[in-house]
């Protein structure tokens, strides 16, 4: 049997982990589907799936030829495409994935003028407040804000972004400003779990970084929902600048504790390796790239700090 076939009828069983999905996806009937990996099995000599009455599970070889398979078929793909000429005019299905707020802010603008000008290309975005696995969820292209741990990925930094304490001039004024970080202790916290997962929040500030162990009284996944809270005047909470960045030119938010900002928090592209020869995710990284190296909130120096910071609010 043909093995590029039998590698596709692989990965979606893996990927869907039920041969009647598998079907389902590939056209196939659930016979020729069962016919199609037991002769993989046979030919490898090497048990990929275990089968029960309820389920499918990728045995450990499977789980490795899992990963394999995926990344040649993504090769074959991508050299057809380049041998058929599609690296001149992008088209096909593109998935991206950033942050919540982060996508809607930076990479909606993006994702609207790239439809506009490839009018061939379709694109799922996962706009998330997690981390995503781009092979695991097939993402072709990601937005990171934070350090990167080690990774086969491809990572193309395009920013920094600030993490700041904020809270509304309302509680400010009834339980009074922090000076100093050890002065949280006695303040109300609003956690926002996807900006400040650890219940120690180090801060810099003239050479003397510090550490301050917090308890929140609120712990919220969703970056709104602690916006909200900090907005109704709860508490004192850390979240990313440009997330803030509306309530603070109101005056509905306020920055405290500014001269004990940590560095910015680095922000990348990333992509998988064996897709970045592709026209369409080649062409979007560009134009997304491009974007987030010029605006403001990604890369404002320290002269334009001071003056967010000295603004109305």
């Amino acid at each position: 049997m043909d093995q590029i076939h039998l590698m596709q009828v692989f990965v979606a069983v893996g990927e869907q982990e039920s041969f009647v999905a598998a079907s389902r996806r590939l056209d196939l009937s659930p016979a020729a589907v069962t016919r199609a990996i037991c002769g993989l099995e046979a030919q490898l000599g090497v048990r990929l799936l275990l089968r029960t009455t309820r389920n499918v599970r990728l045995t450990e070889a499977g789980r490795r030829y899992l990963d394999d398979s995926r990344e040649i078929l993504a090769s074959i793909a991508e050299a057809n495409e380049v041998a058929a000429g599609v690296n001149s005019a992008p088209k096909g299905h593109l998935a991206v994935s950033s942050p919540l707020m982060c996508g809607k802010l930076f990479i909606m603008p993006c994702l609207i003028e790239f439809l506009k000008r490839y009018p061939e290309v379709e694109v799922s975005a996962h706009f998330l407040d997690r981390v995503v696995n781009l092979v695991d969820e097939g993402i072709d292209v990601a937005v990171r804000i934070g350090h990167l741990p080690d990774s086969s990925l491809k990572a193309l930094r395009v920013g920094q972004v600030r993490r700041v304490l904020c809270a509304s001039p309302e509680y400010l004024a009834r339980n009074g400003v922090p000076q100093y970080p050890i002065d949280l202790q006695r303040h109300t916290i609003v956690a926002a779990a996807g900006v400040s997962p650890s219940l120690e929040w180090k801060f810099g500030g003239a050479g003397n970084p510090v550490t301050v162990r917090i308890k929140p009284r609120l712990t919220v996944t969703s970056n709104d929902a602690a916006i909200d809270a900090v907005l109704g005047s709860l508490g004192v909470c850390r979240l990313l600048y440009h997330q803030i960045a509306a309530e603070l030119a109101e005056g509905r938010l306020k920055i405290i504790l500014a001269d004990y900002e940590e560095a910015p928090l680095p922000v990348h592209i990333l992509h998988r390796e064996s897709n970045f020869g592709s026209s369409k995710v080649r062409t979007f990284i560009d134009l997304l790239a491009t974007s987030l190296r010029a605006h403001p909130y990604m890369n404002h120096n320290d002269r334009a700090r001071r003056e967010l910071l000295m603004s109305p609010g």
